[in-house]
């Protein structure tokens, strides 16, 4: 039976104004998923169509995390793995991640709440129309320090620690650390979200239960909470859900 838009509105109200009075995670992960999914299910079409309304969901949930204060926000737009799907799919997403970069670098609210858009990710790996965009994203928006808006594209969990323990690796056979030198505080120094704070909470929609090669280092103390809400279809209420949920939980931290 489908719900009456009054008492979705009221509910809707209620449920902001609770979160809002609780605590607010400072760091927001989010497994976008389901866009494929979406599209043939639900709208009978093509997958890229529901990439293209993924991209849309992404600018409005970004007004949510204003609207709540949080800090730091990273999105896994794009994995390591993605690379093995067709190349015209490959191709519209690169071209996707592109237009995105430029239209939020040019959207005037990203400059009204001064949001850093950064990109975590293999850049070796991304075409140079895409490189040209993080640039230019980066360039417009590099100086803002209320949000960092991290877009995690050609990314992988297991290929950062990788990287990092080479790049270790390398210092230490330079001379430039000892052995005994080497800990979580600077391991994490050399990770892609070396400057930001861990995740509090790691949201994934689609129902799938699982980390799919994100944040896998960043991950250790954060909250969980999946969805069965397709990516494309996950509203402002579900987002709620989702804080409330965080807010309802005690982080022992191993204590």
């Amino acid at each position: 039976m489908a719900v009456p838009k009054v008492v979705y509105s009221t509910y809707e109200k209620q449920l902001e104004k609770e979160v809002h009075e609780g605590p607010i995670p400072k760091h927001l992960a989010i497994i976008m998923d389901g866009n494929r999914r979406y599209a043939e299910q639900i709208l009978g079409e093509e997958a890229n169509k529901g990439h293209m309304m993924g991209e849309l969901k992404v600018e409005e949930m970004l007004d949510w995390c204003l609207s709540l204060n949080i800090s730091y926000v990273t999105v896994f737009a794009f994995s390591t793995e993605n690379f093995n799907r067709e190349q015209s799919e490959i191709d519209f997403l690169m071209d996707l991640c592109e237009a995105s970069l430029y239209k939020m670098a040019d959207t005037p609210k990203v400059h009204e709440s001064k949001v850093r858009i950064r990109v975590l990710g293999d850049h070796s790996t991304l075409p140079q129309r895409v490189l040209d965009a993080i640039d230019y994203a980066d360039e417009k928006t590099s100086m803002y320090t209320n949000m960092t808006f991290n877009v995690a594209i050609a990314y992988g969990g297991r290929q950062e620690i990788i990287t990092a323990v080479k790049n270790i690796a390398q210092k230490v056979k330079d001379g430039e650390i000892d052995i005994d030198d080497i800990s979580e505080e600077l391991f994490s120094d050399h990770l892609y979200t070396s400057d930001i704070p861990d995740p509090d909470l790691i949201l994934r929609t689609s129902g799938e239960v699982r980390m799919s090669n994100f944040l896998l280092w960043q991950l250790a103390y954060s909250e969980l909470y999946f969805t069965d809400v397709y990516w494309p279809g996950f509203r402002h209420i579900d987002f709620l859900r989702a804080i409330r949920s965080y807010q309802q939980r005690v982080r022992r931290y191993g204590s």
